[in-house]
């Protein structure tokens, strides 16, 4: 082998020749690149700007307004296809059949006679061809036009270009001009308007650089709005956008978005979308095919959702609501309260502000058991609504106002001895009168010379004595607390973080998880007992544009004569709630009239019992409509041609000829009726009521929480 066989041997790696050993390679180094490296793009805002730039034309309540377009209130007449293009093509047919008629001299020349009216004889018997085409032909296209109008008004030509010829021919309709700075809602107008044209720059360049999200935009507009009240200072509004862009004005947990979605928001009318009003006769035209949502203004007169398991109230319902309410309090808005079971699709736990979960040791927060007041007759009252509330029949235990005044004869003197209110094994030991608590507390009161309170004591200690008090039903219905699944919570003693409602002056998202397996009775006591502190507490802010709004996905054992008051209180007080029941079985039947005449949304979904329909169907009443009657009647042929006719018809349709009748009058009849609410409504869907702040009102529209 010659020596460069031998070097190309040795340069495969098949070679069993080693290469010698060499001094170490230098490391290869990669070359330089021919310029600096440059930022990465900025993200593109154009979708937020056409977001923010989208019409959101004024609507009837519930409507969805982003890029609605509203439809006319009553509904045109729609002729049926096939009739239409039947009656066009026939008008075409007869227009075309006048004119041959015409032009052949068939009905004569008495059509010229016009022409020979009003022109002179000179331009009619012209040797120019120019006069001949402007006279004679142009006469001759006017009358065609003038049949062409007659028979295409016959024929309706004008609804078929609308129909089946102008929608085919649309072309995509070129992009709008960029609005004017003090028109386009992304420049903001009104910042410019007050001044502060620095900060609208810096928050439009934001916008269009993609660093803004709606959260941003909102909170930022509701910051503006606080300017326009006077609770902040136009100078505090500018510095804080000046330094920190689209983050100014920050919710206190930091955060400017949910962690997910599962709804569509539209934060600049407030709205969440539900679902679409059917096309369904029922619903008023003007809903029809429209996206159906909620905003704070409805949810301000209450909303209460019916339906079974399995209905979709909490995924299609309370899901959403929450999400809305959530990206409200970001953007500083609103303040919402979730109540429900313990694993129920109310969001992550990431979504909320406060976490609380009654019984369980790892919950983080606590509950406080007497809504964070220091009043003990205040106290009493919450306290007594959530143990005895429930006991609608007037027997022992069931007059709140008398376990009020028992909890108040207790709480009260133990708050001037110690300081604070009794924890829940304390307050069971005085509602059962122990005689070492109650001998504590009125060594406590005599060293401290409370005179008045000592009587207190002291009356309530002479009524154990007598049959029939009420202390013994507080003292079981405390008993349900008294639990060791519940021993780290409801603690008094400074030891746990509680949560109290009083905290709803502020933009916060909180979410109570209730311990539903094997303590179903304590749930809905603390569940009356959160409604009960939510309807005191929420009437007393200072600050009402800041909605407040306590969902309640289990309303079962809730609905009290005290809460039904308290819903009826909360419209002026810029608050709400939302409250769902599988069954207005669930409601004594004597506050289910006046819970449906207190809340202003009302849904009834898809499995209703005829029974809850009759109670939705009353408080819907009743509407005029219009009602036709066709009665067929037979005709009888008198002569023999007659009858052969008939005869013929019969053996062709297989029917006797009939004269068909019409009658139309106008009848009253229920809007929805129990039946129809029982079986017309569809898998998915629900009927649903609305009310907004302002006394609008929507009627019942069928709602497919689908679409």
């Amino acid at each position: 082998m010659d020596s460069d066989g031998m070097r190309d041997a040795r340069g495969t790696h098949a070679s069993p020749v080693p290469r010698p050993a060499g001094p170490p390679e230098a490391p290869s180094v990669p070359p330089r690149p021919p310029a600096p490296p440059v930022a990465p793009p900025l993200p593109d805002g154009s979708a937020f700007v056409a977001w923010l730039r989208t019409p959101r034309p004024e609507a009837l309540p519930g409507v969805w307004r982003f890029g609605h377009r509203p439809r006319s209130a009553q509904e045109p007449e729609q002729i049926p296809a096939r009739q239409l293009l039947s009656g066009a093509l026939i008008a075409f047919l007869v227009g075309w059949l006048v004119w041959s008629l015409l032009a052949n001299g068939y009905l004569g020349g008495w059509w010229i006679l016009p022409l020979e009216l009003f022109t002179p004889d000179s331009w009619r018997t012209s040797d120019s061809q120019i006069v001949n085409l402007v006279v004679w032909d142009g006469y001759t296209l006017l009358v065609v036009l003038a049949i062409m109008i007659g028979v295409g008004r016959l024929g309706r030509w004008d609804e078929v270009w609308r129909r089946f010829v102008r929608p085919r021919l649309r072309r995509p309709q070129p992009q709008q001009p960029q609005a004017a700075a003090d028109e386009d809602p992304a420049a903001w107008p009104a910042l410019r308007a007050a001044g502060a044209h620095d900060a609208a720059e810096r928050l439009a360049a934001e916008a269009r650089q993609g660093l803004m999200r709606d959260v941003d935009h909102a909170r930022i507009t509701r910051a503006w709005q606080g300017v326009l009240g006077g609770r902040h200072s136009l100078a505090t509004l500018t510095g804080a956008v000046l330094s920190h862009g689209a983050g100014a004005c920050p919710h206190p947990s930091g955060a400017r978005d949910l962690p997910v979605r599962q709804a569509r928001h539209d934060l600049v009318t407030g709205q969440v979308r539900l679902g679409t009003a059917a096309d369904d006769a029922r619903n008023p035209y003007a809903y029809r095919g429209t996206g159906l949502a909620l905003d704070p203004s409805l949810l301000a007169t209450s909303l209460l959702a019916v339906g079974p398991a399995g209905s979709g109230k909490t995924g299609s319902v309370v899901r959403p609501l929450t999400e809305s309410l959530c990206l409200h309090a970001l953007a500083g808005r609103a303040a919402v309260v979730v109540v429900g079971a313990a694993g129920a699709n109310l969001g992550p736990a990431d979504a909320y502000d406060v976490v609380v979960r009654i019984g369980n040791p790892d919950s983080v927060y606590d509950l406080d058991l007497y809504g964070g007041t220091t009043d003990p007759d205040e106290a009493a009252v919450v306290l007594a609504e959530a143990l005895v509330g429930d006991l609608a029949e007037q027997h022992a235990g069931g007059d709140t106002r008398r376990s009020t005044t028992v909890l108040a004869q207790l709480l009260g003197p133990f708050r001037a001895v110690h300081g604070r209110f009794p924890g829940v094994p304390e307050l069971r030991q005085l509602l059962d009168g122990t005689p070492g608590p109650l001998a504590e507390l009125r060594e406590g009161l005599r060293a401290s010379g409370q005179e008045s309170l000592l009587r207190e004591l002291d009356a309530r200690e002479r009524q154990m004595a007598h049959p029939g008090d009420v202390g013994g039903v507080l003292a079981d219905r405390v008993a349900l607390l008294d639990r060791p699944a519940f021993a780290s919570f409801f603690d008094t003693s400074g030891q746990t973080r509680p949560f109290s409602l009083k905290a709803l002056d502020h933009p916060v998202r909180v979410r109570i998880d209730l311990p539903e397996r094997g303590h179903a009775d304590a749930s809905r006591m603390l569940a009356r007992l959160v409604l009960a502190q939510f309807t005191a507490s929420v009437p007393t802010r200072e600050d009402r544009s800041l909605f407040a709004c306590l969902v309640l996905d289990d309303a079962s054992g809730v609905v009290t004569p005290e809460a039904v008051r308290g819903v009826q209180r909360l419209r002026s007080a810029g608050a709400g709630v939302v409250l769902t029941l599988r069954t207005l079985d669930d409601v004594p039947r004597p506050l289910r009239g006046p819970l449906l005449g207190s809340i202003g949304c009302r849904m009834a979904l898809a499995g209703l019992t005829p029974w809850d329909g009759q109670d939705f169907a009353e408080v819907w009443g009743k509407e005029w409509t219009e009602a036709r009657d066709v009665t067929d009647r037979q005709i009888i042929a008198e002569t023999p041609a007659g009858k052969a006719v008939h005869m013929l018809r019969r053996v062709i349709t297989g029917k006797a000829p009939t004269a068909r009748a019409v009658t139309v009058r106008q009848v009253e009849r229920e809007r929805w009726s129990a039946s129809e609410l029982a079986h017309a409504v569809p898998a998915g869907h629900a009927v649903l009521s609305l009310t907004s702040a302002k006394g609008e009102h929507a009627p019942p529209l069928l709602v497919d929480l689908r679409g």
